[in-house]
Formats: structure tokens, sequence, C-alpha cells
């Protein structure tokens, strides 16, 4: 439970906190990042989600239009133009309901997309239940002629495909606009839509379109299986793999529904590297690791804060196929995705809903909304992952690109907080690598490490005041970090005056000591190799196994170099 409390006897302990057996997970499948930001390069480039934004109807005092939370898509608008997105993709439930007074109420969602057109920025949608009908159906596409590759507000994606389906029920071009794929730089979106399509049918020929994914896996195979192998990519879909307050899901009415079907999906993704699959529908910020039935593939699941009046408490039942990573509660978020070749991170922003904290229904939208960093997560096409349960030990992470390896020595996840259904979280560790610049003078690859801060874990109602009031910590565990350098990249005597380390990238882009950048502790140079006794700042050089190693409790970018 997230009190804003810290573990300070775990973080400070110094000696003895090592030698620990490892005893995480370490799935293939997945990699997910909280991280300090490293140096992007002049090539980076972000695009924006964002999920529900209905409003409730009846006895609406906020005076919101058309079953639309027009207010907080305005202000999150300006947050999409202040990190310069080149587009946003909403997951879902656009507006309430899709009549209001006699009057449809999707152009509405439409207009308050014209910031985001003025700025350059591209608007892409999937729907909701919310607006599940064959109206709708037809409407977005006429709104929105984007999602069929057409019309002026592409700015720059390219190569749009929708499924051309050979079910018996529904006519080849029901879903075109609907569900839809395409291209931005060296990122591949996969959006889909569930609901009722464009000629009235669903899937199965019934009335129900619980079902309406089953027919559309072969065609999101085809599409992963073309992206080139150095790209990422995402899928997007407004119900979620396994839902934490809702059980019907983007495969059915309950969690169990459809097993092939959906094992099949997530092997697809499973193999075409697809790291994260976005919903909304749940009005919450959750993280997890979603898993086929037999445990051998698995994807990362986000679903996506509330935009909306509403939000949602969990309710128990996982089907035995997730492991929680973090989760938010009762906040307004949304999420910034910055891609920068191989790296990808995720920052998620949120605010109060404006009234004390807890679950609270919204007559009127905030006045004022103060986003916060809360979550930062990611991953690198070049780099491994492990996943690390409470109480496992961080000594099985360990990577080697272009002759730099890094090893945790010691170190062990001692985060004891837990989600609102009081379930465990797993710290995902991740690595990723980029070559130095003439200006870094390193003596080895640049590492980007990630993971050992704790989970986000935000959701006691007994918490009171406008929450989240600030960032999220981003300190970590107390760990024993290990980086291979080149030895004809520094003379013999500079090993031995503790001006060679390991260095870590400081908040303005400088390298500086590792050991500079922790939170308490007492930095002190050690000549030889790493010992379990060492306490929080002790750093050092080994010159029998060519590495520097530093005790610290950070995370982000580090390098072998003088400092």
């Amino acid at each position: 439970m997230k009190a804003f409390s810290r573990r300070d006897f775990l973080r400070y302990g110094g000696a003895g906190v090592f030698g620990l057996t490892l005893t995480g997970l370490n799935l293939p499948f997945l990699s997910l990042r909280k991280a300090k930001a490293g140096v992007v390069s002049d090539t980076a480039w972000k695009f924006g989600v964002m999920a529900d934004t209905q409003w409730r109807t009846g006895s609406n005092g906020g005076e919101e239009p058309a079953s639309c939370a027009v207010s907080i898509i305005d202000a999150l608008n300006q947050e999409f133009i202040r990190h310069d997105c080149k587009f946003v993709i909403q997951v879902g439930d656009l507006v309430d309901v899709e009549t209001v007074s006699g009057a449809r109420t999707l152009p509405t969602r439409e207009a308050h997309t014209q910031a985001l057109y003025n700025s350059g920025i591209g608007f892409f949608p999937v729907r909701g239940n919310h607006e599940a009908s064959k109206t709708a159906a037809a409407e977005i596409p006429a709104l929105f002629p984007q999602t069929l590759g057409n019309g002026p507000h592409l700015f720059g994606a390219a190569n749009f495909q929708s499924p051309i389906l050979t079910s018996a029920v529904s006519a080849p071009m029901s879903l075109q606009g609907l569900s839809y794929a395409f291209d931005f730089d060296n990122v591949r979106c996969i959006l889909l839509d569930q609901f009722t399509r464009s000629d009235g049918t669903n899937y199965d020929g019934t009335t129900s379109n619980n079902n309406n994914m089953v027919d559309q896996v072969g065609w999101v195979e085809e599409v992963l299986a073309d992206k080139p192998a150095d790209s990422h990519a995402f899928v997007f879909a407004h119900k979620n793999l396994i839902g934490q307050n809702h059980k019907d899901v983007l495969f059915g009415a309950s969690l169990t529904a459809n097993p092939g079907p959906r094992d099949s999906f997530i092997t697809s993704l499973s193999n075409h590297g697809v790291r994260y699959c976005l919903g909304g529908h749940d009005h919450m910020h959750h993280r997890s690791i979603v898993t086929d039935s037999s445990k051998n593939a698995g994807v990362g699941q986000i679903i996506c804060s509330s935009n909306s009046y509403k939000f949602y408490i969990p309710k128990a039942g996982d089907d035995g196929r997730e492991i929680p990573v973090g989760q938010e509660l009762f906040t307004i978020g949304y999420y910034i995705f910055t891609v920068d070749g191989p790296r990808v991170t995720v920052d998620f922003y949120s605010a109060s809903h404006g009234y004390d904290y807890g679950d609270k229904d919204l007559i009127y939208p905030p006045s004022a909304m103060a986003f916060h960093l809360r979550d930062r997560f990611g991953y690198s096409l070049n780099g491994s992952q492990f996943e690390i349960t409470r109480g496992g030990s961080y000594t099985g992470v360990m990577d080697s690109c272009q002759g730099t390896t890094v090893r945790i020595l010691g170190g062990q996840n001692g985060n004891t907080e837990t989600d609102y259904l009081n379930r465990s979280l797993t710290k995902t560790v991740n690595t990723g690598w980029s070559e130095p610049g003439q200006a870094d003078d390193a003596a080895g690859m640049i590492l980007t490490l990630w993971g050992l801060a704790d989970n986000l874990s935000l959701y006691n109602a007994n918490l009171t005041g406008l929450l989240p009031d600030g960032p999220e910590s981003l300190e970590t565990d107390i760990y024993a970090l290990s980086l291979t350098y080149d030895p004809l990249a520094v003379r013999p005597s500079q090993l031995v005056s503790g001006d060679f380390a390991l260095a870590a990238r400081d908040g303005n882009g400088d390298w500086v000591n590792a050991a500079d950048l922790n939170s308490g502790g007492a930095k002190t140079f050690k000549y030889g190799p790493w010992k379990p006794q060492y306490g929080l700042g002790t750093y050092g050089v080994d010159p029998r196994t060519k590495t520097v190693w530093a005790v610290i409790n950070h995370e982000g970018d580090f390098t072998a170099k003088l400092v």
C-alpha cells in the first residue's frame, strides 16, 4: 500500500544486504522500464495516449456538452502539445452516450481534436463500448478519415491498412477505418475494434459483440509479421486482456472466453516483439504482464488512467495469468511514449481529480489539473529484461553488447507494497545499450538500466488531500553494479586514483561519479573487487576483471570513464 513511505532500513543498511540467491522470474517475453530518463538523441520523437472521455448524462451539473469530458480533453491536448507529440491515440469511450436531446455526440469529440490538428498533431481513435453501434461504426471513419489513411490530418502517419474479412457473417469491408494499422517512423501501431461492425453484424451472427476479436487474430499476425525487424509495434484496444474492475475483456464476456484465439493473439504479440497492449475501460492506471494459458508467451498490459468523471475499484479474479507490476487509482492521467531508435520510454503523468483522494463520481470537472510524473518504464530492442519478484535477488541481471558486459553483483527487491487486491508487485529490470559519442570519452558502451525503483502503488482510499501532489520517487533498492571497460582506453596509473570509475549521467546530462548521485551513504574508493560488506557509496575498479563497480541506489545511464 502506498502511503508515501520508504523503506529506509533497506536503503541505508550498508553492509550485509547482498549475497542473496536469485528467486525472481526471468521471462524472455517482456521488457518494462521505470527509470531516470537517459539523454535522447536528436532524432527521438513522441506520441501520446489517452483513455475514456465520457461524461455523465442526466442531472449534469458539470455543464460538459454532448456527454463528453471536453474540459479534460482540452487540458490533455495542451499537455500533448507541450510534449511536442507527433500524434495521440485514444483507447475508446469517446462519449458516454451516442445521442443527447436527439443530437449525435461524436461530432463534439471530433471538434475537440482541433487544437491538436492546429499544432500538427494527429489523432487516432478506437471505439469503446459507449459508441458500439452500427451508426457509430459508420460515423468514426467519416469524422476521422485519417483512420482510413485519408484527409488532411495524417501528419506523417502512413501505410494504413484494415482487415478484409472472409467471414460468412460480416461483409468484407465492415471493419475499414475501425480496426486499422499505420506506421510512423520506426513504429507500427495496431488499433483494434471489437464492436458492432458497419454492416450491423457481429463475428458469430448473434446480437452480442463480445466475440468480435476472434476473426481478427489472423490479420494481427499478418500485420506484425510484415513489420521491419528493427521496428517497434504497439497494440491498442478498448477492453483489456485481463480487466481489473471489468471482467468483460478483449476476447469475450469473461476472462476465460475464447481461449484458443486469445492464446494465439498473445503468442503472436510475444513472437513479434510487441511489448505493450494498451486499453481503457477500467478507468485506472494498471500495469501487468499477461500470459497465455501455457505461460510460455506473454505481453505487457497497460490499462490507461481515467479521463472521465468516474473511477473504478479492482475486483478479484485474474485467471492465474497475470503478474501485477504497478497501479494507481482515482487519478486523471495520460501517457507519453518517447521513441529513440531501439529505445522506448513511457512516462505516465497524473493529476488529482480535484476532490479529496478516493473513489469519486465527478459532477464538475477539475478546475485546474497539475500533472506529475508518476511512473516511467520502457525497453530497448538491443537489451535484455528480467522480472524480479518480491524478495528476489538482482544477481541474475547480466547482459553484454559490443564487448561491454554489465552485471548486478548484489541487491534484493525489498519492495513490500502491493496492489489494491493485496498482490505483490514484480519489478521489471531492463538493459539497453548505445554507442558513446566523442564527447562522452567513455571506455565502453553506454548502459541504460531501469526497473529497480519501487513499483507505483497508489490505491489507499484512507489517504487524504489532492493526490497525487508530487512526482513519484525513483530511488531504488541498494545494489552493486559492475561494468567492464576497455583497458586500452585508460592508463594503469589512472586506475588507482579513484578518478576512473563507474560514471552516471546526472539531471543535466553530465557524467559524474555514480556514487555522487546516491541518496545517503558515504563515497569511498576501493582498489580491487567488490565485496558483499561494502556499503552504499563504495565504488572501485578491479583491474583483474577489467570492471568498474559501485554500490548505488539509483538508475539511469552508466559507463566507465574518467570523472
